[in-house]
């Protein structure tokens, strides 16, 4: 074969790079596939989700209108009124006692109702999880049954219960325990029971979902080295069980805190949560502003509980990976 027939090095360099050249080129095209199917959805996502937090955010820099509504001039009032409240007759300005109530009985519910969902949800999840694999779904399905039902007709239910006619009064005063029948009804306490029955459900599956994956053996191990069944708790269920533990505490805390139904009703009118009274703003105090601040004051409280549960999920699977 003559010299000039055959091919020269910076053709062959051609040849070995164009199956390089091609799969990079497949991938960009297949990138730029996905991102058109995939761009109606995320503006969809975005005016469904984003949509209405802009607005929210909006409206609270904006002045509250006489009769509902606002009114496009820029003010922060609906920002200062969420701490602060102004005089009637004098024009100062003094904490909001009302509205630090309400923040502080929201928190302090939400809190006491997780750790109750969680006293009362981890040995059921527990249970659940150290029965035969065969009856183990029937046990779940009694766990979800209250989901079926709406959250107003449980909470009716609850009210049912507690009531000063109700199940447990009547009980007792058929025991001769009580003469008059205990007021629980409308107080915080009837609240937290009423959201623990609610949302216990949402901390019993995420712990299940972590000890189903749980070595028992693990346990059968620290019995084995003379451990006592609450350094085993403590020391080897707890901690690989961690992550079902924070991810129930924050769906039992979230809805918690923004309730409505449930403090609505077992509550009576003086025992507000948050919720009560961003939608008391919206309705008869017909101020806006306040209520979209309170929102988004409800948001970045939920934001928080978030990101501690991203950074306790991250450490979990640092020390476990």
């Amino acid at each position: 074969m003559a010299a000039s027939d055959q091919p020269s090095t910076g053709d062959l360099a051609r040849q070995r790079q164009a199956p390089g050249v091609q799969a990079e080129a497949a991938r960009r095209a297949d990138v730029k596939r996905n991102i058109l199917l995939t761009t109606p959805a995320l503006i969809v996502l975005f005016l469904a989700a984003s949509g209405p937090l802009i607005i929210m955010l909006v409206y609270s820099f904006l002045k509250a209108g006489d009769y509902g509504g606002v009114q496009w001039v820029f003010s922060a009032d609906g920002w200062s009124n969420v701490f602060m409240q102004r005089d009637i007759f004098d024009d100062t300005l003094s904490f909001a006692d009302a509205h630090m109530s309400i923040l502080w009985r929201s928190v302090k519910l939400s809190i006491l109702t997780t750790f109750t969902a969680l006293i009362l949800g981890f040995p059921t999840a527990y249970f659940i999880a150290t029965r035969p694999e065969k009856s183990r779904n029937l046990w779940l399905f009694f766990i979800t049954i209250p989901f079926w039902t709406n959250l107003l007709i449980r909470t009716f239910a609850v009210l049912e219960v507690i009531r000063n006619q109700g199940l447990i009064n009547t009980a007792l005063k058929a025991l001769g325990l009580i003469d008059q029948p205990i007021q629980i009804l409308f107080t915080d306490f009837a609240i937290m029971v009423g959201m623990t029955y609610v949302y216990l459900p949402l901390m019993v599956l995420p712990i299940y979902a972590s000890m189903e994956k749980f070595d028992f053996r693990l346990v059968e191990a620290g019995y084995d080295l003379y451990a006592t069944r609450l350094r085993v708790l403590r020391r080897i269920i707890i901690p690989l069980v961690k992550p079902g533990i924070v991810a129930g505490s924050i769906l039992v805390f979230i809805p918690s805190l923004g309730a409505y139904v449930t403090p609505r009703i077992l509550g009576g009118g003086k025992n507000m949560m948050l919720g009560n009274l961003i939608s008391l703003q919206f309705g008869q105090g017909r101020n806006w502003p306040l209520g979209a601040a309170l929102s988004l004051t409800l948001l970045m409280i939920v934001m928080v509980a978030l990101l501690f549960y991203v950074r306790s999920a991250g450490k979990s699977g640092e020390n476990h990976g």
